[in-house]
């Protein structure tokens, strides 16, 4: 059941001075800007239901994660320094005898809200910046860049490994639980660990142990499609126990073997002789993750998620996940300008990097009815970008490379929510955090 405000102020801060009860400037403003009601309403939207045990209230949660985008903390460390800290207290409104929600409850809400409550509540606010007249700017700066997920960096050796420990672990869970006590499943990490050590050995040799390595690696690779069969079993039998505790391990079980198989698939391809898998799973925690390679020097591939990011000249954001995987640029145009309009905002200029330049994005232009643009052209260079005036123009595009950087020091660097959903609603908050202080500032 859905509580909108927390509950008026008590004893204690009733007889606090004044210089006590008043918020930081940055907080006090941010405060005023969440205090309307329009944030509420895609609450309203959602959180329908009229009996059971009421949410925790609103207006605590949004302050709760502008605290945590804003600082980039874990849900645990906030509602620590939220329990310390008086001034936090008062901002998130609660009260100085209250307790502060539980880490596990912002974490179920959130993952329920989804990533299309922060959509909303970032387009609310810019256009009340709109309104305000805080955001004047028509022009839109446009790029992308990668989310890592969080996990290790994969090899083929390391996933089969994974997959072992996991269904390994499992596997003894299920039979803990007395579901197919009998069926047979060896413990076989011992064995795969030592090759995986092997492997770490052999590569500061580079490719003169190539053959070893494959060797190695295929030896992983049938010691894990052996457990496999194995966990195959249990899987069956525990399905068909009376207990409801095995049938949701054996549930689980069968979503880790269906992993395990893709990696096994993906792990003989390889040996083979394939170097390049279409649609690669990297991880056997985060399926939705994908390398993506942006032609860095230094990391020349990345393991994650594609986020286009555009900004104005006053710092506000449009920050998102639209899809898995390393789409390109030029097919991430529209989208990111239609999120502008629906905004509010008037867009007369785009400006962005040569990856936007191809046909592609000039019919994103069209679309939208964008006549002025500053994009190089991909192959040959047009000549207007040899005059001064378009260079002077694409040097105010660089600074959404910094605008990039900033964010990704306040989060954007690595997601630390898995699956899709979870790395829109992880990027969605750092955009949400950022604009509300950047409107503060302004204003």
């Amino acid at each position: 059941m859905l509580r909108e405000r927390a509950l008026g102020e008590s004893l204690w801060e009733a007889v606090l001075p004044e210089e006590l009860r008043e918020l930081p400037p940055e907080l006090g403003k941010v405060d005023e800007l969440l205090d309307q009601d329009r944030f509420l309403e895609p609450f309203r939207r959602r959180l329908t239901a009229t009996t059971g045990r009421p949410t925790i209230p609103i207006e605590t949660y949004l302050r709760l994660a502008y605290l945590k985008h804003r600082h980039d903390l874990g849900w645990e460390t906030l509602c620590k320094e939220v329990s310390d800290s008086f001034t936090w207290r008062r901002f998130c409104r609660i009260a100085l005898d209250g307790r502060v929600p539980d880490p596990s409850t912002l974490m179920k809400l959130t993952k329920r809200l989804g990533p299309e409550l922060l959509d909303e509540l970032n387009a609310e606010l810019l256009s009340l910046a709109v309104e305000r007249k805080v955001l004047r700017s028509r022009r839109l700066r446009v790029d992308t860049t990668v989310v890592e997920a969080d996990v290790r960096s994969p090899t083929d050796s390391g996933l089969c490994a994974h997959a072992v420990s996991r269904l390994a672990r499992l596997g003894r869970r299920i039979k803990a639980t007395g579901a197919a006590s009998k069926a047979r499943l060896r413990d076989r990490r011992r064995s795969v660990g030592k090759r995986v050590r092997a492997i770490s050995a052999l590569r500061v040799r580079g490719r003169d142990a190539r053959a070893a390595i494959d060797r190695l690696t295929a030896e992983i690779a049938e010691r894990a499609r052996q457990t496999v069969r194995e966990a195959r079993t249990i899987a069956e039998r525990a399905g068909r126990s009376r207990r409801r505790r095995a049938r949701v391990l054996a549930a689980q079980l069968e979503r880790e073997l269906e992993a395990a198989e893709q990696i096994l698939a993906q792990t003989d391809l390889r040996l083979q002789g394939q170097r390049t898998i279409p649609d690669r799973r990297v991880s056997l925690v985060d399926a939705d993750a994908r390398p993506i390679r942006m032609g860095s020097p230094r990391r020349p591939t990345e393991f994650g998620y594609k986020a286009r990011v555009a900004d104005t000249a006053e710092g506000l954001v449009i920050a998102e996940v639209p899809d898995k995987g390393n789409p390109n640029d030029d097919r991430l145009l529209a989208g990111t300008i239609a999120k502008a309009k629906d905004a509010g905002m008037r867009v007369d200029c785009v400006l962005a990097d040569r990856s936007f330049g191809t046909r592609g994005g000039d019919e994103a232009l069209r679309e939208h009815e964008i006549k002025r643009s500053v994009i190089p052209r991909r192959g040959r260079a047009a000549p207007v970008e040899a005059t001064r005036g378009w260079r002077r123009r694409y040097r105010f595009r660089n600074g959404l490379e910094g605008r990039i950087s900033q964010l990704k020091r306040k989060g954007l660097r690595r997601t630390r929510l898995r699956s899709l959903p979870g790395a829109q609603t992880w990027v969605g908050g750092i955009a949400l955090a950022h604009n509300l202080q950047r409107v503060a500032l302004l204003t």
